[in-house]
């Protein structure tokens, strides 16, 4: 299944994609993309609706009919630097050891076609395509063979970063860098798990005004989802709807030689995985 959320800002509803790319309205059947509808029990429950029973929603969806988050009532946006050996490289910072943690504010949180704000007095926003992992069953000290029955499926994350204040300000601050408002663009849609036979085999691809900067796949990872999934659950429980952002290949702006390039407002970002779909986004000055 193809989960979605749909409608305006901060009255989306949930829905899914039919066979024909056309979105069906879930609202008679569950309150939202999140949470509890995550779970195994959940899915399975959706899996089991007639689609086309369901009510289509007019319009296209990411054309005239808006798509939110692909997930609600996030309790967690988890990240993962440096899990790509060459986007390490192009960083200038070696390969970690064990997976490097940190934060996005769930108020960056965005839809996959909203626009993406440069912060007041950014010269130094950064785009990073992403596989995102949503949790459906929760768990602590769960083992890496148990790891993929925690999993409800997978959407893109685009992680913008500002590098002054991730990388120098205050020593440093990755959660403050990344965490603006806008800098967590999710979907279009949560694909499950079902869908996804090997999240270790996805090509990945970013353009910035139609040049493509970014070309990886996920099998390059350092720390595939099962790592990542048993090890953070080493240090915290995770709950339905957590998502996980596994990292971004090269080609970021930060890396550009013999200059780093970044964003500036009135920019386009385009950017997808194989099989999740693709996100557009305008900048805009905040």
């Amino acid at each position: 299944m193809k989960l979605l959320r749909y409608g305006p800002l901060g009255q989306e509803k949930p829905g899914l994609l039919d066979a024909d790319g056309r979105v069906r309205d879930l609202s008679a059947v569950v309150t939202d993309i999140a949470g509890e509808v995550l779970t195994p029990a959940g899915l399975q429950e959706l899996a089991g609706l007639d689609i086309a029973s369901l009510p289509l929603v007019p319009g296209t969806p990411q054309q005239d009919l808006r798509l939110g988050a692909c997930v609600g009532k996030v309790g967690k946006f988890i990240c993962i630097g440096l899990n790509y050996a060459d986007h390490a490289a192009e960083s200038g910072a070696k390969v970690p050891d064990e997976p490097v943690v940190f934060n996005k504010w769930t108020s960056a949180i965005v839809g996959p076609n909203d626009d993406v704000e440069i912060p007041r007095g950014s010269s130094r926003t950064d785009w990073e395509v992403e596989l995102g992992v949503v949790i459906g069953k929760g768990g602590r000290y769960i083992a890496e063979a148990d790891a993929m029955s925690h999993v409800a499926g997978y959407c893109v994350v685009n992680d913008v970063s500002e590098r002054e204040v991730q990388l120098e300000r205050g020593g440093g601050q990755w959660d403050k860098g990344k965490g603006h408002d806008t800098f967590g663009p999710i979907g279009p849609w949560l694909v499950t798990a079902d869908e996804v036979p090997d999240p270790q085999q996805l090509a990945m691809w970013l353009e910035v005004d139609g040049r493509r900067f970014q070309n990886g796949n996920t099998s390059t990872m350092v720390f595939g989802v099962k790592k990542l999934v048993s090890y953070l659950s080493q240090f915290m429980s995770l709950q339905p709807g957590d998502i996980i952002s596994t990292g971004t290949p090269p080609g970021v702006g930060l890396g550009q030689k013999p200059v780093p390039i970044y964003l500036k407002a009135g920019q386009t970002m385009r950017l997808g995985i194989q099989g999740l779909g693709e996100q557009q986004q305008r900048t805009i000055q905040a």
